[in-house]
């Protein structure tokens, strides 16, 4: 995998997360990163009170310095781990849209299921939250 695309899979999987900004003048943003383009031109919403009560702003990547984030990304190796002893041989682990199928049939994200239902889909939600539950201790 080039270094290129590694790094636009980075910054594309802090989409949606909490985000700290900083530019060039040393000011600093935080809030969720929203939008990025080929030039790191950038959105950001859901600004905290201490940016000038400003609710989103987009900033041109030439003035930023550094972006950081902020908020723990989630696990997904280690839920492709905990459903692979659940059922083995029957995991694939789509790292690159963030997506885990399970028998070929059930999709589940950082979110939970989102495609399956059923008895199947019951026992991959209760391995789910059981991870999620092991994170947040």
């Amino acid at each position: 995998m080039s270094a290129y695309r590694r790094f636009s899979e980075e910054i594309l999987a802090m989409i949606g997360k909490r985000i700290s900004v900083k530019n060039i003048d040393g000011e600093e943003y935080e809030g969720d990163l929203s939008g990025i383009d080929e030039n790191l031109n950038i959105i950001v919403d859901n600004l905290s009170i201490n940016n000038n009560n400003a609710f989103k702003i987009i900033m041109n990547g030439k003035f930023i310095k550094e972006i950081k984030l902020i908020e723990k990304p989630f696990d997904l190796k280690k839920l492709a781990s905990n459903l692979d002893k659940v059922f083995p041989g029957l995991i694939k682990l789509r790292e690159d849209i963030g997506v885990i199928i399970v028998m070929e049939r059930f999709k589940v994200t950082e979110k939970g299921i989102i495609e399956g239902s059923g008895i199947t889909a019951e026992r991959i939600k209760k391995v789910y939250d059981e991870t999620i539950s092991a994170e947040t201790k």
